[in-house]
């Protein structure tokens, strides 16, 4: 006679809490992705046209200098505004509903893509910011505070996940 046993998985309360919690500061920090990306494209259309926190003392000129000096790369660099706050638009968005409808379940490899978007962006934008002295508390502020946000919540989601993993 063969017998079978299976891991049942036990409910956890302090682990979905975690999970639960995590999730939702995941998700808020997203939406603070979307915002920051809306005031970059905003801004690309306004009289500031430099990004958020970035102002003389780290580019001597504006919108009317770029454009008397070559309306041609005044183009290109609002291309490159509308193409970055596209970007951190949609990887907001992605990791908003990973978070919310994946992490939220449950589901490690929602975790993973929610987690691994986000770095990779950070990892490519922000190190080119220190050289040239862009990292302005003005420029930066607001993802480090949703980095920070994002970096609790993940941590909290990951031991909610851990929680609830079957024992063997």
């Amino acid at each position: 006679m063969a017998t079978t046993t299976s891991a049942v998985a036990r409910p956890d309360h302090a682990g979905s809490t975690a999970l639960r919690t995590g999730a939702g500061l995941m998700t808020l920090a997203a939406a603070g992705f979307i915002v920051y990306a809306a005031l970059f494209l905003a801004r690309n259309f306004s009289d500031s046209f430099l990004e958020l926190g970035i102002g003389p003392g780290e580019v001597d000129v504006g919108r009317q200098q770029i454009q008397s000096f070559s309306p041609s790369l005044l183009h290109y660099v609002g291309h490159l505004h509308l193409a970055v706050a596209g970007f951190v638009a949609a990887t907001g968005l992605a990791v908003a509903f990973l978070s919310w409808f994946g992490v939220r379940q449950g589901h490690l490899w929602a975790w993973v893509g929610a987690v691994a978007a986000p770095v990779l962006g950070l990892a490519v934008a922000l190190p080119a910011h220190y050289p040239y002295h862009l990292d302005t508390l003005g420029h930066l502020g607001l993802i480090y505070l949703a980095t920070l946000v994002f970096v609790a919540g993940a941590l909290a989601a990951l031991a909610g996940l851990l929680a609830q993993r079957p024992t063997p």
